[in-house]
């Protein structure tokens, strides 16, 4: 019977086990290997040549530009994008009028395909579009042309459009985890004549900590891979102020064919996402590093 139950499970796994394998275990080894190479992806001519394409990134004045600019949008949209979810779901969870309402308005721009906002955002951004004819009723004096287009102010223009989309998906989060704390230290806290910003700080976030980890390690994974709307908006200009490290990887692997770059520029953002990612986590959790 032990026996018969095994081959059973063995049998309702195979098919998943199969196409692990096949989808997801076989290209893990195998761009592994492509990254130690020279392989253009044209043709199955590849040779190995080692650490060379490690190396090469390193020494790679477009590679750095993208890694700069990517890390600078992870440090500015994360903690804004997190601290503005957070106060927007204490709003929400403090009893005010057409919640719901509000609720489904923040998490909207979430639900909408990313290219797009993008493209909305390009209007908006656009010499003659919304954004400067308000400046200019203001009376602020704005160059005639396009937000994207200036060195300046591009990758700024990229982060505030990406804060703006991603807001609402991480309020949603923050509801459930405030939702989810026991009531009882609260009223327990008012008795006591605690104010509610002690509440908040005391009682709210030390509680909340599991949540704010989730969201910042997801929203950070996120910014890292940022593709989309510089695809949309800019191709990583101009003059490369807003290239970052996804966008420049499809630039190497599959405009420039140079698959075996490609993939050791991957791996060199999975390693510093997974390094990001736990130092993170030892830090809201407050272990020692």
């Amino acid at each position: 019977m032990r026996k018969r139950e095994k081959i059973t499970t063995l049998v309702f796994i195979l098919p998943w086990l199969v196409s692990f394998c096949i989808f997801v275990l076989y290209p893990i080894v195998f761009s592994i290997y492509v990254s130690m190479t020279d392989y253009s992806g044209l043709t199955w001519d590849m040779r190995f040549v080692g650490f060379s394409n490690y190396v090469r990134a390193f020494n790679d004045r477009v590679f750095l530009k993208a890694l700069s600019n990517t890390f600078l949008f992870v440090l500015i949209t994360v903690p804004a994008t997190t601290v503005i979810s957070l106060f927007l779901a204490v709003l929400l969870t403090s009893g005010i009028k057409f919640k719901r309402l509000f609720q489904a308005g923040y998490f909207l721009p979430s639900v909408i395909s990313m290219v797009v906002i993008s493209m909305i955002w390009l209007y908006i951004y656009s010499a003659t579009g919304p954004l400067n004819t308000l400046l200019r009723s203001l009376g602020i004096d704005v160059p005639a042309r396009s937000w994207l287009a200036s060195e300046r102010t591009a990758l700024g223009s990229i982060m505030v459009m990406d804060v703006w989309s991603a807001v609402g998906y991480y309020t949603v989060l923050f509801v459930a985890g405030l939702q989810s704390l026991p009531l009882q230290l609260y009223e327990a806290a008012r008795i006591d004549g605690a104010t509610k910003w002690q509440i908040f700080k005391s009682i709210t976030l030390p509680l909340l900590k599991p949540t704010i980890l989730f969201v910042v390690s997801i929203n950070s994974i996120r910014s890292f891979q940022i593709f989309t709307e510089i695809f949309t908006l800019t191709g990583g200009g101009p003059a490369n102020s807003t290239q970052t490290i996804v966008h420049y990887l499809y630039d190497v692997s599959f405009r420039k064919f140079e698959m075996g770059y490609g993939s050791a520029i991957a791996y060199v953002l999975f390693f510093i996402v997974l390094a990001i990612t736990l130092l993170q986590r030892k830090m809201l959790k407050g272990e020692q590093l």
